[in-house]
């Protein structure tokens, strides 16, 4: 079938194609179609398949012409996606599937022209890339950061022991509660209640932060807590509310942390004999942590830069698609679906519509990062070879003490070898960028700030 067809870019990298199907193409199919059912309809004074094609054609008139209108359409169209020399920008997004944007009328002695709207890459055209300035923050690996690592390992390697039946609670005991909330008149609200919840008290790792109203308490015991929480308080919802809560405590536990010695290393792991042995690995992880976090602010500040200079539109559908990806992430994360998670977020009390504003956004300038990048790798011809591929691959065998055969079927029974190679181009193009523009230290900022810093 000899179809043409030419585009009109429309706003938000939205298309519209106008398909034109030749008068003599919709005729054969036209009829093509009604020979078909001739062959097969059976009308009243006719045997089975012999009624003239002229009396078929006014049996099913509307019928047979929507069918073969629908048929025309769809075959002109899949004439011109299956073009392997169609050109990537003119491609309908995945999530974009083309819509006709009005239903043309079939007439037998015209041309059939119908027009597709539909959704493509956005084009970019990156500005400035080098002879930038940006700034990160000036951050080492202090011996207090190496400590509170060390007592984080104290913590995961303590022993939980029962307290006495009488002893009363402390901070930094486990303990298990079981609460119910309650109204005005002291009647208990079945939705508000919860068995046997257990956290450290100190910690605050529970939605009424009671923590401090259950130390003294003995196992056993109940009180009759009223909270009152002011409107600036960190506490979601309970802002500016008064609470009502009748809490057991159920169980009392106290933690033995280990002395921080040789024993220790050699439980965390035994290739360390020593204290310091494991200091020092500690101080060698989190320095190695803290490099590959300023690589990252110093990339994003950079590709912040160039954004400004490089503006591109992303449709509708694109975003979306990226805003849905993260829910699925999140679905994936908790063991639930993407209902699941917005319901989650509702009952913490989150405004879903500035949830959902805040995602796109990141979502925008996750993509806008992304096609810069893309756009810079193409332009500036950073290859990934062969040998390089193999390097990957034997680096990566290393790393797990694996055989490098066994490792390079892992990748390509995965279908991996694609994302390996465009890894490395990527790096390729960071340490260009890295190199290409003038990293400032800023003020000095702490382990623990730099690495939750999210800019």
């Amino acid at each position: 079938m000899q179809v043409t067809h030419s585009i009109t870019r429309l706003d938000k990298s939205n298309v519209r194609m106008t398909i034109t199907v030749p008068r003599n193409e919709v005729r054969s199919q036209y009829y093509k179609l009604l020979k078909e059912y001739s062959k097969q309809i059976q009308l009243p004074g006719f045997r089975r398949g012999k009624a003239p094609q002229e009396v078929v054609e006014r049996k099913l008139g509307e019928k047979l012409r929507d069918e073969a209108r629908a048929k025309i359409i769809q075959n002109a169209i899949d004439e011109v996606f299956d073009d392997e020399k169609m050109a990537r920008e003119d491609r309908p997004l995945p999530y974009s599937p083309p819509r006709i944007d009005e239903m043309p009328i079939l007439n037998l002695e015209r041309d059939l022209q119908f027009m597709l709207i539909y959704d493509v890459l956005p084009t970019i055209s990156v500005g400035q890339w080098k002879g930038l300035e940006v700034e990160v923050p000036d951050a080492a690996v202090t011996d207090e950061d190496v400590a509170r690592e060390l007592e984080e390992l104290r913590e995961r390697n303590a022993v939980v022991l029962d307290r006495d039946e009488n002893a009363p609670a402390r901070l930094g005991d486990v303990a298990a509660i079981s609460y119910t909330g309650l109204d005005k008149d002291g009647a208990e609200l079945p939705e508000a209640r919860r068995d046997d919840f257990v956290f450290t008290l100190g910690s605050k790792h529970n939605i009424y932060l009671i923590d401090d109203d259950i130390v003294g308490m003995k196992k056993g015991e109940t009180r009759e807590l009223t909270k009152t929480y002011g409107d600036g308080e960190d506490v979601g919802p309970l802002a500016g509310k008064t609470v009502y809560l009748r809490v057991t405590l159920t169980s009392l536990k106290e933690k033995k942390l280990p002395d921080l010695d040789d024993d220790l290393a050699q439980d965390v792991d035994e290739q360390f004999k020593t204290l310091d042995d494991l200091k020092a690995s500690i101080q060698e992880r989190l320095e190695k942590s803290l490099a590959a976090r300023l690589r990252e602010l110093k990339l994003n500040k950079i590709l912040e830069k160039i954004m400004e200079s490089s503006p591109v539109i992303f449709p509708d559908s694109m975003v979306q698609a990226e805003v849905q990806e993260r829910l699925n992430g999140l679905a994936r994360r908790f063991d639930t679906d993407v209902r699941g998670v917005l319901n989650m977020m509702a009952e913490t009390g989150n405004d879903l519509g500035v949830i959902e504003k805040n995602w796109r956004e990141t979502a925008v300038k996750s993509l806008h990062a992304r096609f810069i990048v893309e756009t810079l790798v193409k332009e500036q011809r950073i290859e990934a070879s062969d040998a390089d591929v193999e390097q990957e691959l034997a680096q990566a065998a290393a790393e797990t003490g694996r055989p490098l055969e066994e490792v390079k079927q892992q990748y390509a029974e995965g279908k991996l070898m694609d994302y390996i190679r465009e890894s490395i181009r990527e790096r390729r193009l960071f340490d260009l960028l890295l190199a290409e523009n003038k990293i400032n230290l800023g003020s000095r900022a702490n382990f623990v700030d730099v690495m939750g810093n999210n800019g």
